[in-house]
């Protein structure tokens, strides 16, 4: 199967020229995108989608604090073999029954391609990612439980996000193609709006655009909303049942929606006594 490459979103998933371009690239050099922006950018989305466009299977690894490089490789299970061999239920002399493929190894593994999502990568530890450098570089590793080397059949599209919560080393970064989602203007929110509210009221969606632009440049929020945020509000203007003029004022209504800390609720609530 030969990748497509001219990346520009689905119907669904709208992106800009520029994150295309640079999925595109990344496809080209057989580098990993590494892609990072504010949450509720749409990077996770990215790797969902341009899987769904190529149609090719999605494998993906959500990282957390406690999660090791050889996971997204494979696992041995210990336990199952301990188990198996108290009660005779196999040939524990076999340990090939007790390995199983993670996200990487399962791509490495397929005759197609695939894409791979490496998902919140700035969560693990800081070794984390200087110990995929070799398996990222090669598209290879070992299992030393069996000896078995693993190769990629096909190269997969590897997609990696990040929410900036910690800096990632600089060895890992020079392997990696690199791409910042800048927040949408109004026109490209507008357009990612549609998808999700095709049949929006035209002043609706311009007073609700008008508030959150406004809203994401007070001063002093922790953090502003995001485009998810807005897309959950336009759903509760519209249940509401709310006019584009009460958009207006300084009192937004579910400002819970768009807000998610108490102290930028409490910001925004002051600014607007005070304007009142």
């Amino acid at each position: 199967m030969q990748l497509q490459q001219n990346f520009r979103g689905t119907p669904k998933y709208i992106v800009s020229e520029e994150l295309g371009i640079a999925v595109d690239v990344a496809i080209h050099l057989g580098r990993p995108l590494l892609v990072k922006g504010e949450p509720g950018t749409g990077k996770t989305l990215l790797a969902v989608n341009l899987a769904a466009a190529r149609g090719l299977p999605l494998e993906r690894w959500q990282i957390k604090s406690t999660t090791k490089a050889v996971e997204g490789l494979y696992t041995y299970d210990t336990v199952r073999r301990l188990h198996d061999s108290r009660f005779n239920s196999g040939d524990v002399s076999d340990i090939s029954r007790y390995i199983d493929m993670g996200p990487l190894g399962r791509a490495f593994e397929r005759p197609d391609p695939s894409v791979v999502l490496i998902d919140e990568v700035d969560k693990a530890d800081l070794e984390f990612p200087n110990d995929l450098l070799h398996e990222l570089d090669t598209m290879t590793f070992t299992i030393p439980e069996t000896g078995r080397h693993v190769a990629a059949v096909r190269r997969p599209v590897v997609i990696i996000t990040s929410n900036n919560e910690k800096e990632l080393p600089d060895a890992f970064l020079r392997r990696c193609v690199f791409h910042f989602i800048e927040f949408p203007d109004r026109e490209l929110m507008t357009r990612i709006v549609r998808v999700h509210h095709p049949d929006l009221d035209e002043a609706l969606l311009a007073g609700a655009l008008e508030a959150f632009y406004r809203l994401r440049a007070t001063e002093g929020l922790r953090k502003p909303p995001s485009t998810s945020e807005l897309i959950d509000w336009i759903s509760a203007l519209r249940y509401a049942g709310i006019e584009p003029a009460k958009l207006l004022g300084a009192g937004l209504p579910f400002l819970g929606t768009l807000l998610k800390k108490e102290t930028d609720v409490e910001v925004v609530e002051r600014r607007g006594r005070r304007r009142a």
